[in-house]
């Protein structure tokens, strides 16, 4: 996939700032929605928008909470009870602080990413994602306090909010990941809050099919699911433009992710990928796709024709950003750095098509 990135060590301190502003407050707020503030400033600090971070910051976060009180600490012996229970999230904030204090945080998230992955569907799936956002800074600069801490929030958020999926049948293999999303059965009843549609699903295409030989296998594999999905919102966003990002920012995530794993772990981490993007597809898909224009149906002829058809996707991958940017909508920007790792002009039409379909923030 691409590598589009621009500041990844953010030498100016910002992201750690903005963090420690982050870290102030809960990871929800009015219920069931997500904070989002840490996954979007690391993506605009990442792109080279360190600069308008904090002013971004400034307008959201008046949308956010205090993060709540403590019911009773978590421990590594009780963990298994309090796992899925949101009234415990700042328990579980503190078990992850005092756990990434103790321990290198590459062990502990071996430790935990196979216990947390069944549950990937957690709170609409920015579990993974913000899991993903941390990792990522983790990886690509320093291990400084506040990127430590924000692993161990994004951690406690994605365990206090754990949703294991319902038993799912095999359906009918598909050829690749494109006609897999093609062939996921759309749910009954696509009225409501994302639990009451996730508990409708009943079965998935068997797709990759076989195991993957191997880690590197699981990788390109999760690479093909990021790209048709991505792709795939040029032309299915418009069912439900906030909640279909997560179909391609969901295995994204889990693939920003593998670099910091053992490779036993790259294959069950497909499987969940796959899992968490045909559950968002099954629960928000339209019914029938919209047309953008013929170029997205193959790399090719997009590269060959974007220039007439496609004026946004003619630009650098980072003038797109810089329009979600100004957007300033936080799955836009998500999606944007997501459509950015995968590179290719189809990818850049979807974060245009975001921008267009989604409202912005300022």
């Amino acid at each position: 996939m691409a590598d589009t990135q621009s500041n990844p060590t953010d030498t100016s301190g910002t992201l750690d700032e903005a963090l420690e502003r982050i870290h102030l407050s809960g990871p929800e707020r009015d219920g069931w929605l997500s904070n989002h503030a840490p996954m979007a400033v690391e993506a605009l600090v990442r792109h080279g928008h360190a600069r308008v971070a904090h002013r971004w910051l400034d307008t959201y976060r008046p949308k956010l909470e205090d993060m709540p009180g403590s019911v009773a600490p978590v421990t590594a012996r009780n963990w298994q009870e309090a796992l899925g229970d949101i009234r415990r999230v700042a328990d579980w904030t503190a078990f992850f602080e005092r756990e990434t204090a103790d321990r290198p945080w590459r062990t502990l998230l071996a430790e935990w990413w196979p216990r947390l992955l069944p549950g990937i569907a957690a709170g609409a799936t920015h579990g993974v994602i913000r899991v993903g956002h941390a990792v990522r800074t983790l990886l690509e600069g320093e291990e400084t306090a506040p990127r430590v801490r924000e692993l161990a929030h994004a951690l406690a958020y994605w365990a206090a909010r754990h949703q294991p999926l319902p038993a799912l049948e095999r359906l009918a293999p598909a050829p690749d990941a494109a006609a897999a999303l093609d062939r996921v059965p759309l749910i009954a009843d696509q009225d409501g809050g994302i639990r009451s549609r996730l508990e409708q699903l009943t079965g998935f295409p068997d797709w990759p099919g076989r195991s993957p030989a191997g880690p590197q296998a699981a990788r390109a594999a999760i690479e093909e699911l990021v790209r048709a999905a991505t792709h795939r919102y040029a032309t299915h966003g418009h069912a439900a433009p906030i909640m279909l990002v997560h179909a391609a920012t969901a295995p994204n995530a889990v693939l920003r992710t593998l670099p910091a794993l053992p490779g036993t772990l790259w294959a069950p981490s497909l499987h969940a990928a796959w899992a968490a993007s045909a559950a968002v597809t099954s629960a928000y898909g339209p019914r029938e796709a919209q047309t953008v224009t013929e170029p997205l149906t193959t790399a090719q002829a997009a590269q060959a024709t974007q220039a007439t058809q496609h004026p946004q996707a003619a630009k650098h991958p980072q003038e797109v950003f810089e329009r979600a940017a100004a957007h300033g909508d936080d799955h836009t920007i998500k999606f944007a750095d997501t459509a950015l790792d995968v590179g290719d002009a189809a990818a850049l039409v979807a974060a245009g098509r975001a921008i267009e379909l989604n409202t912005p923030a300022w």
